[in-house]
């Protein structure tokens, strides 16, 4: 908290001497009400997910220890991964999170936290099926039934990808799992880390091509808005602070090891 409290006296003081920092509205307000307000899908494991009304995981845990940081609490705004960035443009949040893709096309259109959790593009898929699944044109057949979310970059994978296969859309992500296993759908596109965990908790999943995903590695992010470069430098100080305590690495073994 002390070092917070220095960074913030630094930009008050600037701009008290008509420096060039100024403290822009939305930090204003997070400050004045005391509130982060937190979007998130709340559907992906082990990052976001809501559980008995309850938000628990990697993000979560984290962005709890930066509001904390800041004086502030959280609160949680339910959205989607089609709505993940326009209710951010909107201003019903002030940070999204939930195993949120960096790329290009986003950061276009706002900006990003430091990357964490290096994945590529896998597939879950049934134990049983795991010997039929080995390259990215097995999983491009026609009788190979996918099942996607809307609005991610699984989404847009499977469709740039995977256009001789069935698909099919089912909107909440964390029941895809599921319907893999019980023999409802072949293939579920999804990132490392999930299809770890979702393999790891039901035998009769495989989580296929982690030694060589399908996709070059990239990172997860928080997203933040465009509207307040000091915002978004206190919660990039957040982050890094969170980062030299160790904080993060505990986040790290209790989540994604």
């Amino acid at each position: 908290m002390r070092l917070l409290k220095i960074f913030l006296v630094s930009l008050l003081v600037a701009v008290a001497a008509g420096g060039p920092a100024s403290a822009g509205d939305r930090l204003d307000s997070v400050l004045k009400k005391t509130v982060l307000r937190v979007g998130t899908p709340g559907d992906y494991r082990p990052f976001a997910m809501l559980a008995d009304g309850t938000y628990e995981g990697f993000d979560v845990d984290m962005i709890a220890l930066m509001a904390k940081e800041l004086g502030v609490s959280v609160e949680f705004v339910p959205t989607t991964w089609r709505g993940l960035l326009p209710d951010l443009q909107a201003d019903k949040y002030d940070v999204a999170i939930g195993g949120i893709t960096r790329n290009v096309a986003r950061m276009s259109q706002c900006e990003f936290l430091p990357g964490y959790a290096p994945f590529g593009k896998v597939a879950l898929v049934r134990a049983a099926d795991k010997d039929r699944f080995t390259t990215l044109d097995s999983l491009n057949q026609p009788d190979v039934r996918v099942i996607k979310n809307p609005g991610g970059t699984n989404e847009k994978f499977v469709l740039e990808f995977l256009t001789r296969a069935k698909v099919a859309t089912h909107e909440k992500n964390a029941e895809i799992p599921a319907l893999i296993a019980e023999g409802k759908g072949d293939v579920m596109i999804t990132e490392t880390y999930e299809a770890l965990l979702y393999a790891g908790k039901d035998s009769r999943l495989h989580a296929a091509f982690i030694d060589k995903p399908l996709t070059k590695a990239n990172t997860l992010g928080f997203m933040l808005p465009k509207d307040d470069a000091d915002f978004v430098r206190v919660m990039n100080f957040l982050w890094e602070t969170l980062v030299l305590r160790g904080e993060m690495d505990e986040c790290v073994n209790k989540w994604l090891r």
